[in-house]
């Protein structure tokens, strides 16, 4: 991955490989393997903190919904993939957050940040940074928040409907505040 990438809506997401926690092993994950679904980036600053926790939890909670929706939920923060094995192996009330249903990819290098643009230069860490991606490979979304900030899933999800709602439905969008069942608009002109 070259340094001069970066993330931009409607450009290509930027690639990478990385050691992953799967099912409590650790395996090489590419970002091109998931082409054909989407995909839910989830970067979080560090394991065995207070926020985190709630939020790689709150996603595996709700795991079989993104699925349902072809999508797959891929959590990254700058931790070595030891670390995220621990944390996994630690139960939830001791401050773990056993096992879940989606790989932990470890960015001890930093490089996925970066590129991502969630990188605290001065902490070292990744913010609260989320990014959709469509199965093209396509950017669809970013939000970054301060560390001190969880996210909500069920917006998440209702993101990736919208995504999912128009990319079968060309030519139409989703007003705000849309939700699935709700009225969509055809403009007519090129702008949206």
């Amino acid at each position: 991955m070259s340094s001069l990438e970066s993330a931009r809506i409607g450009q290509p997401a930027p690639e990478f490989t990385a050691t992953a926690v799967v099912d409590q092993e650790f395996q090489d994950l590419t970002l091109s393997s998931f082409r054909g679904m989407f995909v839910v980036l989830l970067f979080y600053p560090l394991n065995f903190t207070f926020v985190c926790p709630t939020e790689i939890i709150a996603f595996d909670q709700r795991h079989d919904e993104f699925r349902d929706l072809n999508a797959e939920i891929i959590a990254l923060s700058v931790d070595s993939a030891y670390s995220h094995l621990a944390w996994i192996q630690t139960e939830r009330k001791r401050g773990g957050i056993g096992d879940i249903n989606y790989p932990l990819v470890s960015d001890l290098s930093k490089e996925i940040s970066r590129a991502y643009g969630v990188l605290d230069h001065e902490g070292g860490t990744a913010l609260r940074g989320l990014f959709i991606i469509d199965p093209d490979g396509m950017l669809m979304h970013s939000t970054i928040n301060h560390p001190s900030v969880g996210r909500n899933v069920e917006e998440i999800l209702r993101l990736l409907q919208a995504f999912r709602f128009v990319r079968d439905r060309p030519g139409e969008v989703c007003p705000a505040n849309w939700t699935p069942g709700g009225p969509s608009l055809r403009p007519q002109s090129a702008r949206s």
